[in-house]
């Protein structure tokens, strides 16, 4: 019986013991007063000691420092909290992209204005008053080229405008080399109707309009695709977390602040599955998006190789120069085609004999162009490194949707090992963790998560990421809604320009017109005096003045 009493006192003293040691913590809410405050809230919300917690809707019920009215608060509080993170990551990749559009966009308007200055600086060297007499010509091709890139085909038909350019050019052309006739406009759109039987500046229009389109289509696309990019980031992330989501946030950040555990960090695996329920409907957005960046991936290789814009918009005066050699080297066959299926024109009675080779010639030299140098050509920098930088930046933005659950449960928001909250006290937790997606958040254990009903904003922004993943992979193999290419109509390998190669190492060859080693004079036709159309000797003298220069400058061109 003795030893019965002892025992029992021995078991009164540890009850007493570890009562006393215990409840004076759980009444003293002192760290909890001083947390809640630290967040911005009246302290004095906060009990001076536990009370009674049967009226928490969230927290574990019992001894607790916190109301319904700190509940209410705190919840708040984490919708915040589960928020910022998550904001702050969508605004780095949204600064991001818009850097890289800005950049690509700049180099890309650049690059046209720049290639404006240049041809029209050749042309006032090499044709002198002739070119200034039809610089409108030129600069309403690069006004065209320039609307074509911010507005797209529904401003200018790209294929149309260029076939109106080389038409108008053929026209002002035949009349320069053809001054002893008159033509009217009947005639000359009988001159238009032969344009492709003639094919008067040689092979140069069909493998620029070849380049142009694929370049251009290639440039916009991408541009539109890099701002697209934080458009869709910042209306994704702006998604309002549900109740549920703040709730089961609520109950992870702050129910520890209940039992005065104001230090006490989630669990990692629990951090995971709220954040994976938190962010189901974000997470379906990844597969798209991840489509969206590969077809991004593959249409900068197509930039840095055959869609060079740079490559193509560079040396664009030496083309259009040699095309336009190319119509003076052989006008006389081309005059005798044309009089021969529209006729020949009567003599020009104004026709001045007295015109100078300054007038009617061509003088000055072209500038060689090297394809060695890959200049600085716009906005400080080259085509080839933004490409470089921006796939890096586009890499590493894959599968951003789906890590985000695990980039906030990361660092100094959880705590290591099982000396973390668990939801309901400090020890392992024990469920596990669920993957990704609304279908998977079937099996939450700590977010209601009503997968029948998908978020209406993200399911929006991925038809949009499906539209421009279209987009992208038409721009790829050269088409722009309209606009059909067959890649099949160019040559392979040729060297020449506007070769049909597809790999990027052989993109050199495919844009560049280099300088031969040993240029030739090509044969100059002379021209005959026709006595039926009346032109005199002095005319004819300019004309074969005017092919004598055109002989000596045609080696500087090539």
């Amino acid at each position: 019986m003795k030893t019965l009493l002892l025992l029992c006192a021995v078991c009164t003293l540890t009850v007493l013991s570890v009562s006393g040691t215990t409840e004076p913590k759980l009444k003293n809410c002192n760290e909890v007063r001083a947390a809640f405050g630290s967040k911005g809230f009246n302290m004095n919300d906060v009990p001076n000691k536990a009370t009674n917690g049967a009226s928490l809707k969230v927290c574990p019920q019992g001894f607790s420092c916190c109301t319904v009215e700190m509940e209410d608060k705190l919840s708040q509080q984490s919708h915040a909290e589960i928020k910022a993170p998550v904001f702050r990551l969508s605004i780095n990749l949204q600064s991001t992209f818009k850097q890289r559009h800005d950049h690509f966009d700049k180099f890309f308007r650049e690059l046209l204005k720049n290639s404006e200055v240049s041809l029209h600086n050749m042309f006032l060297r090499t044709y002198g008053m002739m070119y200034m007499e039809n610089a409108e010509l030129f600069k309403d091709f690069f006004v065209s080229l320039t609307r074509y890139y911010t507005s797209g085909s529904s401003a200018v038909n790209l294929s149309s405008m260029l076939s109106d350019f080389w038409a108008d050019l053929l026209e002002r052309m035949f009349r320069l080399v053809n001054v002893q006739f008159e033509f009217n406009d009947t005639y000359m759109e009988c001159v238009s109707r032969h344009t492709d039987q003639l094919q008067p500046f040689g092979d140069v229009p069909r493998k620029l309009r070849i380049q142009i389109t694929r370049a251009f289509v290639a440039a916009r696309t991408f541009v539109r695709g890099l701002s697209l990019m934080p458009d869709v980031v910042n209306k994704v992330s702006t998604v309002s977390a549900s109740p549920s989501c703040v709730r089961a946030a609520m109950k992870m950040l702050y129910c520890p602040y209940c039992s005065g555990q104001v230090a006490l960090k989630p669990c990692q695996n629990y951090c995971l599955n709220v954040m994976r329920g938190c962010l189901a409907n974000q997470a379906d957005l990844d597969t798209e998006w991840n489509n969206f960046l590969d077809a991004m991936l593959g249409l900068a290789e197509r930039l840095e190789g055959p869609f060079n814009f740079e490559s193509v918009m560079d040396p664009i005066d030496v083309k259009i120069s040699e095309a336009i050699m190319n119509m003076q080297e052989n006008s006389m066959q081309v005059s005798q085609k044309v009089f021969q299926g529209c006729g020949t024109p009567k003599p020009n009675a104004a026709f001045r004999s007295t015109r100078s080779v300054r007038e009617t010639g061509f003088t000055g030299r072209f500038r060689p162009y090297s394809p060695e140098a890959r200049p600085t050509t716009a906005a400080g920098t080259s085509l080839d490194r933004l490409t470089v930088e921006v796939k890096k930046k586009l890499k590493h933005a894959k599968k951003f949707w789906s890590t985000l659950p695990e980039t906030v449960c990361a660092g100094e928001r959880i705590a290591p090992g099982d000396e973390c909250w668990n939801g309901t006290a400090k020890s392992r937790y024990q469920s596990d963790v669920i993957g990704n997606g609304l279908a998977n958040q079937v099996s939450n254990p700590d977010v209601e998560v009503d997968i029948t009903k998908p978020d209406v904003v993200i399911r929006s922004q991925i038809a949009v990421l499906k539209d421009m993943t279209s987009r992208l992979k038409a721009a790829h193999s050269g088409n722009d809604n309209e606009i059909s290419f067959d890649t099949e109509e160019e040559p392979s390998g040729d060297g020449e320009s506007g070769s049909g190669c597809d790999s990027p190492s052989c993109s050199g060859d495919d844009i560049y017109f280099s300088t031969p080693l040993n240029p030739v004079t090509p044969q100059v036709n002379p021209v005959h005096r026709d006595k039926s159309a009346g032109v005199s000797s002095q005319g004819s003298m300019a004309l074969a003045l005017c092919g004598l220069a055109l002989a000596l400058l045609v080696p500087h061109l090539r």
